[in-house]
């Protein structure tokens, strides 16, 4: 991040304390981006899109939260990361429920699935996407595979 070792931990005491750090920081962020990007006039699924968008194009852009996020397992053992990560999960949760399951009702998307599987598989997949991402070092464009990942996502849980 273009700065010495020292230099951070003289206002960090540990690696622990900077990744939640980071994480924090992500939710509070994601706070005020899905505020900004879910519309109570768009879509169900316009609204899926622009928050899903929303944060591809975050971590295009600071490609270092990945690193935090999708730790494979580096910090499993932090019961301070693990409920970072969970409060992360919640506010995706607080704004992508209200869309799915408004869009179940509309019919649009499918209802032999319950709302919170439909999550699930559709978080999971991107979750997938943005581990494997960072294990490549960021070396594929996020923003068009993210993309393509969402059109999947709605294509499976659409109704025909």
């Amino acid at each position: 991040m273009k700065f010495s070792e020292s230099a951070v931990y003289r206002h960090f005491s540990s690696k622990e304390e900077i990744i939640v750090g980071m994480l924090n920081y992500l939710a509070e962020n994601m706070e005020q981006r899905f505020k900004v990007a879910a519309n109570e006039n768009n879509s169900p699924e316009d609204n899926f899109k622009a928050l899903f968008e929303s944060q591809l194009s975050f971590f295009n852009q600071y490609p270092h939260f990945s690193v935090a996020v999708f730790s494979d397992g580096q910090f499993e053992e932090s019961k301070k990361i693990n409920q970072s990560i969970a409060k992360i999960m919640q506010v995706k949760m607080k704004y992508l429920m209200p869309f799915v399951l408004q869009g179940q009702k509309e019919g649009d998307f499918t209802q032999s699935v319950t709302t919170e599987d439909l999550i699930h598989v559709v978080m999971g997949s991107i979750r997938l996407l943005m581990y494997k991402w960072r294990s490549s070092n960021f070396e594929f464009d996020i923003i068009r595979y993210g993309k393509n990942m969402i059109e999947t996502n709605l294509t499976l849980i659409k109704n025909k």
